[in-house]
Parts: structure tokens; sequence; C-alpha cells
């Protein structure tokens, strides 16, 4: 397990997974008093239910999933794209931020499945990630294995691309001049 970045963490999260699961890389920072665990993309199902079940940890909500694209970032980042994962304790009335990193094994360009940017679902541990990951997946391109409906939510289903991804031209791939403009007596 990589000890980088684990130092000086007051949350006491980080230690506990790291007591747990010796043999995995794991790295923590604190930020402005936000904690952040980053993990393999292999590792996150099973530290996710870990945290989840853990008597001493309790995270019992998952407030958000997100994506985040790290295209040109002035820092050296793990991978071009992140998934971030806001998680929440009731009990204990805190809150800890996991992050995975992927990074792309094709051009991004296009709407072409990458099998690099992967990662397994966590909707049966918080069914309420559900339309989270959609999201994610609508707007980034980044799949979830084991997801129960993972379809585009926020374009349509042949669109073109994935708009959050830093490489999506600003002006769009010509949407709105090819729009359909349906009105009020057609749906």
């Amino acid at each position: 397990m990589s000890t980088e970045s684990t130092v000086n963490i007051k949350h006491p999260v980080p230690a506990l997974v790291k007591k747990r699961f010796g043999d995995k890389r794991l790295r923590a920072s604190e930020y402005n008093g936000q904690t952040t665990l980053v993990l393999e993309p292999g590792d996150l199902h099973e530290v996710m239910q870990f945290l989840k079940d853990d008597p001493e940890c309790r995270f019992d909500f998952l407030s958000d999933v997100f994506g985040v694209d790290y295209k040109d970032y002035p820092a050296k980042t793990p991978g071009r794209f992140a998934v971030v994962y806001n998680l929440c304790s009731c009990p204990r009335t805190d809150r800890i931020f996991v992050k995975v990193f992927l990074d792309p094994s094709i051009p991004t360009e296009g709407i072409e499945e990458d099998p690099a940017l992967w990662v397994d679902s966590v909707c049966d541990i918080w069914p309420g990630a559900e339309w989270n990951e959609r999201e994610t997946f609508d707007m980034f391109g980044i799949r979830f294995r084991n997801h129960p409906d993972l379809r585009r939510i926020l374009t349509w289903k042949d669109y073109p691309a994935h708009p959050l991804r830093k490489d999506y031209p600003l002006r769009g791939l010509g949407e709105r001049e090819n729009y359909v403009v349906i009105d009020r007596t057609d749906a």
C-alpha cells in the first residue's frame, strides 16, 4: 500500500482503510478540512462496501457521483478522468470523498467504447447512485460495470459525443442546427 500523502491526515477513516486493506494502493489527502481517498479502479467496489458496512466508518449516504476531466490540468494527475464519490456518514456527521482515476486508451473525440474507461458500479451498495452514474456515463463516456440500466440520461441515444469532455468543441457538433423541434401537438 502506498503511504504517499497519508501522513498528517486528521480524518480517522484513511487509517481504518489502510489497516483493513494493507495490500491495496491507497492515497489520501486533506485540503480545507475535506478528506479524499484515492483508490485504484479495481479496488473501488470492495473498499466502498467496507466504507458503508464497517461500524467505525458507517458511510450510509452517497451524496453524489460525478466525473472530472483533467485534460490540460496544470498539475500531473494519475489519469485524465476521475470518478468522484461524495460519501456522508449520518451517524458520525462527517463526509469523505473517494476518487478513482482512469486514463483513456483510445482518442476521446468520439463515442467509441474505451475498455480503459470502465469502473464498477456502486448501485448495489447505494441504489441512489443509479442516476448519477448514468449522468457520468452520458457526459464523460465512463462506463459502470454491473449498472442496472446504463444508458444516456441527458442526451439522446445516438448522440455523437460526451459533452463534458474538454476536447468537446465549445460550439458543439452542430446539434442545435439539426435539432428537431417538437411542438405540443406532436408530443
